[in-house]
């Protein structure tokens, strides 16, 4: 069993451009363990992308979001059914209604970037 902290990147992306995949860089480079999570499924900077949140083999510590709200939204019930102590809506990836229906369906709801909050910015990542 690991000592590190668990987290899964809902809306992880094989594209270094895009912030999905700033984030699961940022995680490793921090030494989280991350798990990416993304439908088409694959591989993204030499992990193995779970197809859906429910798919990860581990307890959370953290889900960070990167998609769009309409999305989101869609994800709220996969997010309580896979359980984690926060649930971080990035920047893009909510809008009042996505929070106001998260904290409803009782997740830990962080509005705000996770990559600054473990001490780095995205520009760290390009």
């Amino acid at each position: 069993m690991s000592d590190k902290k668990t987290i899964a990147v809902l809306g992880a992306s094989a594209d270094r451009a895009k912030f999905g995949n700033k984030c699961v860089r940022a995680y490793l480079h921090v030494g989280w363990d991350v798990y990416p999570v993304n439908p088409k499924g694959g591989e993204i900077e030499g992990l193995k992308v779970y197809v859906r949140l429910t798919d990860v083999p581990a307890e959370l510590d953290r889900i960070s979001i990167y998609l769009p709200p309409v999305h989101t939204m869609a994800a709220i019930p996969e997010m309580v059914e896979k359980g984690a102590g926060e649930v971080w809506l990035n920047p893009g990836s909510a809008d009042h209604r996505v929070v106001d229906a998260a904290r409803t369906a009782g997740l830990h709801v962080m509005d705000a970037c996770s990559i600054v909050d473990v001490g780095l910015s995205p520009s760290q990542f390009p």
